[in-house]
């Protein structure tokens, strides 16, 4: 990534020139090191790790159980902190953020989709879905417009005024989704979003995403254990031993 350089403003002063990101980089992460403390000294997860995410690509990361991919979604999306080095969503340094700036950065530029749906029991799929605009201190009735647009993306207009009991959990997954997409934003983030789900209805929910990939123009990148899912991305990167491997897609 390039580093700024100064420019003169029309008062005279130095200004910085933004940062150019290279072959149109949505995300990157550079020298990423992860550790634990532990009962039995320090866990590390990842050391010296480089991603790339293009605009517009779908990325699939796999790899076994407690390699550490959910942690490494979670420092993607500024939901922690790096022990050593960076990443970068387009302009912005995330460790550069403090807990204020890091919690508006989510609601702007990311939707994040986790493997269980999380919605909130009291609410109906429509008030769920228009949660991230209410945070924002959009108005109820434009958030509530919004979030019903939403629920026809993925197929549930008809279900709004049911609450996630109500619904399947197929249904309560595609709720999810457009609960994470409502604020139109710039990377998709999905950790295992089809794992507690049967194969049939995995499989119409990963299409959707893919649907909606396309779509929308997102950037995304999807933790998964479904190799066949992998294989359908543009590009599929193994973790191991703290490093991303690329692997062939189908």
């Amino acid at each position: 990534m390039s580093e700024p350089r100064a420019q003169f403003g029309d008062g005279g002063r130095l200004e910085p020139l933004p940062i150019v990101v290279e072959h149109a980089a949505v995300l990157r992460a550079v020298g990423l090191t992860k550790t634990y403390a532990t009962g039995r000294g320090e866990l590390e997860l990842f050391r010296g790790l480089d991603l790339t995410v293009r605009q517009g690509e779908m990325v699939a990361i796999v790899g076994e159980s407690g390699t550490g991919k959910s942690s490494l979604l979670h420092l993607l999306a500024a939901l922690d902190t790096p022990t050593a080095g960076d990443v970068w969503c387009g302009q912005n340094r995330l460790s550069s953020f403090t807990k204020r700036q890091a919690s508006e950065f989510r609601n702007r530029d990311i939707g994040y989709v986790w493997q269980f749906h999380y919605l909130l029991p009291e609410f109906t799929a429509q008030e769920n879905v228009a949660m991230p605009l209410l945070a924002r201190g959009m108005g109820r009735v434009a958030a509530m417009e919004q979030a019903m647009v939403w629920l026809g993306e993925v197929g549930l207009a008809d279900r709004f005024d049911h609450r996630s009991g109500e619904l399947s959990g197929g249904e309560q997954q595609r709720v999810s989704l457009a609960r994470a997409l409502v604020t139109q934003p710039k990377l998709l983030l999905a950790d295992e979003p089809t794992g507690d789900l049967d194969g049939r209805t995995a499989d119409v929910v990963f299409g959707l995403i893919q649907r909606l990939h396309t779509a929308h123009g997102l950037t995304s990148v999807l933790v998964t254990h479904n190799l066949e899912f992998a294989g359908r991305c543009d590009r599929m990167l193994r973790l191991r031993d703290g490093k991303l491997a690329e692997e062939p897609v189908l």
